[in-house]
Order: C-alpha cells, then sequence, then structure tokens
C-alpha cells in the first residue's frame, strides 16, 4: 500500500474514485467522537464509502494521546483509518464558526461526549439544526441523554459493571470478572451505525434530520438473553456464575474442554449433534444411556457428560480433534491466541484482515469492515492519518478559506 508518496491532491482524487460504487459514497460525516464507540461507527460509515472528516482537539483525541503507551497505539490505527483528521478549537469563537461551515455541508455529526458537553459548546443538537435542518446528529453515551443515570461517567468497566455483563462472567467459585473484549464500547458502536443509516433512510422519504442516540448499557442488555432465561426460569433467584458453561445452562455438552496442547470448545445444541460426537468418540455405546436420552437429561447430568467429553479430549492435540470433529460434522472450535487470529488465513483470505504498513506504527495488521457489499470489493484500507494532516485540505479546499487565514488560524491556536 502507497503510504504517503503522493500529494495532496492525488490521494483526494483516489479516494473519490475508490468510493464509487459503495452506499455511502458522496456521505460527508463530521467525527467529533473518541475512543471506540464513536469511531467504530465512523470507520464502518467510512468503509462503506462515507468522507469522514474526524475533527480533534489541538492534542488529539484520547485514544491518540494513549498511542504514547507502547502498544496502545494499534487501537487508534484500527478505527480511524479511510478518516481525514482536522485540529479545531470549537472553545473558540471562530473555530465554531468554522465548525457550523462544515455542519451545513454534512450529512452526519457523530459524537459521544458526556450529555450536556455539545449543549455548553453552543453546538448541541438545536444549534446544528438550525444551520442545517437534513443533519443526522448522532450521540452516543453511557447512559442515555436522560433518566435517573444521564450524568455517572461511563468508561466499558463501568457499564459492564452496571449492564451485569459482570455478575454472569467467570466461575460460580470466583468474584465477578470483566469481559475481555470492550463488549459495551463496541455494541454501542454497531447500534449507532444501524441508527445512522436508519435515520438516513428516513431523511430520503422527508428531507429531514433527526437526532440518534445509544445508550452503551441498552446497547449490551439483548446479549444477557440466555442467562436472563435462567434467572426467570428459576423463578427469579439470582443465577450462579457459569464459567464457559451455557449461561442458561440449557445446553450440554458445551464447554471448553482441555487437550494435550491448549483447549477446545465443544457444543451440542441437538441429539444429532450428540450422537455425532459419541460416534467420533467411539463411544456410540452410550446412545441409548438413560443420562444422555435428549437434552433435558444431558442437562441434569452436566457434570458427567463435561467428564466423559474431558477424558476423550484430554487424550489429543487440538489439530487433531479439529480433524476429527469437523469430519463428523460436530460443532467446535480450537481455543487460539491472539497471535493465531491476527494471523489468521481465512479471515486474510476474505480480506477482513489486512497488513498495512503504517506511516506510524509500522506493519501492523488491520481490520476491514465485516459488511460486504454486493459489486465491490472490501474499501482499501488507508492508513490512520497524523493529528490535523488534512487541515489544509479541509479548512483551505473545502471552505475555501486562502493560505494566509490558516496561518493566522494557527497562531490564534484555532486549528
Amino acid at each position: 500500500m502507497d503510504t504517503g508518496t503522493r500529494d495532496e491532491s492525488e490521494v483526494q482524487s483516489q479516494t473519490t474514485m475508490d468510493r464509487r460504487g459503495y452506499p455511502f459514497s458522496g456521505l460527508v460525516v463530521l467525527d467529533l467522537s473518541h475512543i471506540y464507540n464513536g469511531p467504530y461507527a465512523t470507520f464502518l460509515m467510512a468503509m462503506a464509502g462515507a468522507e469522514v472528516i474526524k475533527i480533534e482537539p489541538h492534542g488529539g483525541e484520547h485514544l491518540r494521546v494513549r498511542a504514547e503507551l507502547g502498544g496502545a497505539a494499534l487501537p487508534f490505527a484500527m478505527l480511524n483509518g479511510n478518516k481525514k483528521s482536522v485540529t479545531l478549537n470549537l472553545k473558540s469563537e471562530r473555530g465554531r464558526e468554522l465548525f457550523l461551515q462544515m455542519v451545513r455541508a454534512a450529512d452526519v455529526l457523530v459524537e459521544n461526549f458526556a450529555p450536556g458537553v455539545t449543549e455548553r459548546l453552543g453546538i448541541g443538537p438545536n444549534d446544528l439544526h438550525k444551520a442545517n435542518p437534513r443533519l443526522i446528529y448522532a450521540s452516543s453515551t453511557g447512559y442515555g441523554r436522560s433518566g435517573p443515570y444521564r450524568d455517572y461517567p461511563a468508561m466499558d468497566i463501568t457499564v459492564q459493571a452496571m449492564s451485569g455483563i459482570m455478575s454472569i462472567t467467570g466461575f460460580p467459585d470466583s468474584p465477578p470478572v470483566k469481559s475481555g473484549p470492550a463488549l459495551c464500547d463496541f455494541f454501542a458502536g454497531i447500534h449507532l451505525y444501524g441508527g445512522i443509516a436508519t435515520a438516513l433512510y428516513e431523511r430520503e422519504r422527508t428531507g429531514r434530520g433527526r437526532v440518534v442516540e445509544v445508550s452503551m448499557q441498552e446497547a449490551v442488555y439483548a446479549s444477557l438473553s440466555s442467562n436472563l432465561a435462567l434467572y426467570h426460569g428459576s423463578g427469579g433467584k439470582i443465577p450462579v456464575r457459569t464459567g464457559n458453561r451455557h449461561g442458561g445452562l440449557a445446553e450440554a455438552p458445551y464447554n471448553v474442554y482441555p487437550v494435550k496442547d491448549g483447549h477446545i470448545a465443544i457444543i451440542c445444541n441437538n441429539n444429532r449433534h450428540f450422537h455425532a460426537l459419541l460416534k467420533a468418540m467411539k463411544r456410540e455405546d452410550l446412545q441409548d444411556d438413560p443420562r444422555f436420552q435428549d437434552l433435558k437429561t444431558r442437562v441434569a447430568h452436566i457434570d458427567e457428560v463435561d467428564e466423559l467429553v474431558s477424558a476423550w479430549t484430554r487424550l489429543h492435540t487440538k489439530a487433531a480433534l479439529v480433524e476429527t470433529l469437523l469430519a463428523h460434522r460436530v460443532p467446535h472450535a480450537p481455543v487460539r491466541d491472539l497471535s493465531e487470529v491476527i494471523n489468521d488465513p481465512h479471515m486474510h483470505a476474505r480480506g477482513s484482515l489486512q497488513w498495512i504498513d503504517h506511516p506510524q506504527y509500522g506493519r501492523i495488521a488491520v481490520q476491514n469492515s465485516p459488511i460486504r457489499y454486493e459489486g465491490v470489493p472490501p474499501m482499501p484500507l488507508e492508513p490512520s492519518s497524523a493529528l490535523g494532516a488534512q487541515n489544509r485540505e479541509v479548512f483551505g479546499g473545502r471552505l475555501g478559506l486562502p493560505d494566509e487565514e490558516l496561518e493566522d488560524l494557527r497562531r490564534q491556536g484555532v486549528i
């Protein structure tokens, strides 16, 4: 990939050409968001063809600042490729004026500040809709723009605690555990993307924009469905943490089992799967065992099921079991480490993971959008931009400011 040898006009021309044929081609998105949930929503929009202009304060958004801490640079690069970066002081009067100029020609504004911040800056939904009634104003917060928790500080770990995710994660005899990935942030980002797309569809019919908001807490509630089923099915008793077993204790086998060189996940959610597993284990003699007759009896004897499967899996390697279980069509997967995932031949073959030479961070593997659009290949990945790299292109080219004024704005601390 070319990482910076072309001049500005060539880059702009290439970007425009690459976006033709993508669903959001021609759409202009102003991205005020930071960390994970907002930037992921705007990343998905960029990979669908939108022109995303990332507007940052002078020191850069929070995730860019974290980049100074070793490997913390990677998340910024993962979420902010294919975007233009500009700096703008929104606390200055001239900065707000320039921002409103950009808003008048934009389709979508995305922010994930705490509730009330944009209103205090004079760039809240009412202010922006006066400037551009067609604007989709998209906001993501921890707990929503209303309600008793509105002003609670929210990060992924705090929302995991509040939403119940931590209470159901871990083993029965251990304390609550945070989920490894930042589930609340990314669930919110995906919902925000969906809300924006829905509002854009409505605008096609009505000609008017609207406010779209997503709460991190609300975005993850549906994912608790198995555990909520166990809660309601037991008459409201608080269920114990189930470790690697099914959250509703309604499937067996359903667990992570030991092997010679690690672990493997196996699930059998019907008799066909279980009988195929018994055949793979060469234990078809157990097919008529009353303990394992059906799903209900297997769940009732879940410890015996797990002991049976574990006794078999620990005799084999992951690779051998994968070959056997694939041949018998038993749902399974080896537990892989991050190095194996980053180098996954399947994801690289599909273009969903790509190696790029980043001008700041070196050679890194970056994800493409998981959403595919028939008729066009996955959007080519462009590395995340240096802070303010497109100031001249956006403020000079898009807003028409002459070089002398750009220099004055720099001296005044506006950009």
